[in-house]
């Protein structure tokens, strides 16, 4: 809240600074404060209650509405005391205390926002009169109740820390109401009356009720610095910053460039001047823009390509592309051959010079075939004993044991794979069509990894060997007879050296 205040006080000060009519008051004063309340309990009377006497101060605007008005704007931001009183006295024979004095002190920054007629009456002194609306913002308060018993004791119960909300037994935020003042204004200050009454319930009971603010005071206002008058303004009837004695055009709002004249392309040609109004030129071509017939920002005088959008340092034209491979020269390592971007306009690299492109050739650095992936065919010899060596391999019936004859066919193919080290080997396990679907791809899928397996107990790495179970899904037959079936369980060695 108290930031509030800040806040709205330098708003005022920078309002003053920006318009040279507005003057500011530090105003004060006293009044007497009440909170009329109305509700339905029984045996409740309004005449324990008395209004409370405070003091409010803060700062006034005080704005002219014309030149020749009588009527100014006199918003403001005052802190405000207000509240009430009670006091009642008991029959001790049927209550244990004689009597009961208390204190309900609650405190605002208003917000008034008035409209004020000033009527002249001798020199500089005016009467006023004016009202207006008023925010009202719940600053702090303070509860405090006095019990004297009739034991003689006295009892004190005090709270300054008013709860606020819109539960029952709160305090509202805001609080929004009507005000009304009249008084005499001087030279440099101005004593007036005023009272204001909310129109909205300041606080919520835990019974039905209803709880106004009202107050009826007098302020005294001082103002600070001296204002200055309208009339002293230079005019400028088309509000455009130019005065009318400086403006060639006094109805029509225009930048200075043009003298207060309108400039709807704004290239600083007035529009009764310029002879394209609706787009931005020159001053030496009537406002009219030079022509450039490609839009590359090169205008047809100095374009050598006026067709084709280009660039100044090729007098308008496109930068070359000699190869036509969509690379422009200037980024083009290989302007003459036909290349790709990612290479800088050169075509991709052929390094072993196999006629097969390093993006496709699996081995760059020796000459191959494209039919292998730009790599050295693989010796016939070899292939022959690595086909040899798959047909003995034999596993226990059913499972993916190996059986003894099969380890000394696998040693020989280790020794073979060792002494070529840029071979790799797809081991795949196939089973015939008998027997579980699930159980044969499990079945191929094991011995084709104890066989890689066993590859890599010899030596040969890990990274040229995969393995792979294909079940009975690759036949080399119809599986109808048991011969039939014994061949298409089997595992196939395929040699690679990409």
């Amino acid at each position: 809240m108290k930031k509030t205040i800040f806040l709205a006080v330098i708003l005022l000060i920078s309002w003053q600074i920006s318009n040279a009519q507005l003057r500011i008051a530090l105003a004060g004063g006293g009044h007497s404060a009440n909170i009329n309340e109305t509700n339905n309990l029984p045996n409740w009377s309004e005449s324990n209650y008395t209004s409370r006497t405070g003091a409010h101060f803060g700062f006034m605007a005080d704005l002219q509405l014309g030149v020749n008005s009588k009527f100014y704007a006199q918003p403001g931001v005052m802190f405000y005391n207000k509240g009430r009183k009670f006091f009642s006295t008991y029959d001790t024979a049927v209550y244990n205390y004689f009597s009961i004095d208390q204190k309900q002190f609650v405190n605002y920054i208003d917000i008034p926002l008035n409209l004020v007629y000033k009527i002249p009456l001798k020199g500089n002194t005016r009467f006023f009169i004016g009202g207006g609306p008023y925010l009202s913002f719940f600053y702090n308060g303070l509860e405090k109740t006095e019990t004297y018993l009739k034991t003689g004791k006295y009892q004190t119960d005090e709270n300054t820390d008013l709860p606020v909300g819109d539960a029952p037994g709160k305090y509202k935020t805001l609080d929004v109401g009507v005000n009304g003042t009249a008084g005499i204004e001087f030279k440099g200050f101005f004593i007036a009356g005023n009272f204001s009454r909310s129109l909205t319930d300041m606080y919520t009971a835990t019974y039905e009720g209803s709880f106004k603010n009202q107050v009826i005071g007098a302020t005294l206002g001082i103002f600070i610095g001296k204002p200055v008058s309208l009339e002293d303004k230079p005019k400028d009837s088309d509000n455009d910053g130019i005065i009318d004695k400086e403006d060639l055009c006094v109805t029509e709002p225009g930048p200075l460039v043009t003298r207060g004249c309108p400039d709807a392309d704004a290239d600083g040609v007035s529009d009764k001047d310029d002879k394209c109004p609706a787009e931005k030129g020159l001053a030496s071509n009537n406002g009219c823009p030079l022509m450039d017939t490609d839009k590359d920002g090169i205008t047809d005088d100095k374009d050598k390509c006026v067709t084709v959008p280009g660039i100044a340092k090729y007098a308008g034209c496109p930068i070359p592309d000699t190869d036509k491979d969509a690379i422009n020269d200037e980024d083009d390592k290989c302007p003459a051959v036909p290349g790709l971007a990612r290479y800088s306009g050169c075509p991709v690299p052929d390094t072993d010079g196999d006629g097969v492109n390093d993006e496709e050739d699996k081995c760059i650095n020796e000459p191959g075939l494209k039919a292998n992936n730009g790599c050295p065919e693989i010796k016939k010899e070899i292939v022959q004993k690595v086909e040899y060596a798959a047909r003995r391999i034999q596993f226990t019936y059913a499972k993916a044991d190996l059986l003894l004859a099969s380890e000394k066919v696998l040693d020989e193919l280790a020794e073979l794979l060792l002494k070529e080290p840029e071979l790799k080997v797809d081991i795949e396990g196939h089973t015939s069509n008998d027997g579980s679907f699930n159980a044969n791809m499990r079945l191929s899928k094991e011995r084709a990894e104890t066989v890689k397996n066993y590859l890599i107990g010899k030596g040969v790495d890990l990274s040229r060997l995969t393995s792979e179970g294909y079940g009975p899904t690759k036949p080399l037959n119809q599986g109808k007879t048991e011969q039939e079936r014994a061949l298409n369980r089997r595992v196939e060695l395929k040699l690679r050296n990409n």
